[in-house]
């Protein structure tokens, strides 16, 4: 199985800013399908670099795809626009319960503007660019995920 992490920013992207959150969302990864071939790339904040990355995994058979980052108001924040250009189907429930998670503990997760959908059979999924927002977010919709990418892969129907 194709798992993929791709951080957005263009800070780290450029090398003036360490990613944190990327690697810890690795992590989470790992530990969750250990035997997954899992790839990283670290994209600058352009719609269209994202959604070629975006539609090249698709197209490469992943399973998951998870964004990190680009998901706020900022002027250059685009990764939910290049998601959209790229899915199928959204997934809303997905961003729902990552921002209803993120805002027990941060009122300003409301403002996240990620989303999450299908590309064919990959499951799409922007995460907050944040440590603790992405870590969070992706713990909130973790059993969800697994059975999604079962399901979107053509598997098991109903839980």
């Amino acid at each position: 199985m194709l798992l993929a992490v791709f951080t957005i920013s263009d800070r780290c992207s450029a090398g003036l800013m360490t990613d944190t959150a990327g690697p810890a969302v690795v992590a989470i990864l790992r530990r969750t399908w250990p035997q997954a071939d899992l790839e990283i790339a670290l994209l600058r904040d352009d719609e269209e670099t994202i959604a070629l990355a975006l539609k090249e995994f698709s197209r490469r058979g992943a399973a998951l795809v998870l964004t990190v980052g680009g998901t706020g108001l900022g002027p250059r924040d685009r990764t939910p626009e290049a998601t959209r250009r790229t899915i199928d189907r959204e997934a809303p429930g997905l961003a729902e319960a990552m921002r209803k998670k993120g805002a027990e503990h941060n009122q300003y997760a409301w403002l996240s503007r990620g989303v999450a959908g299908l590309c064919g059979h990959t499951l799409i999924v922007n995460l907050p660019g944040s440590l603790r927002g992405a870590v969070e977010s992706l713990e909130a919709i973790l059993p969800q995920l697994r059975h999604g990418v079962e399901v979107a892969g053509g598997g098991q129907l109903h839980p």
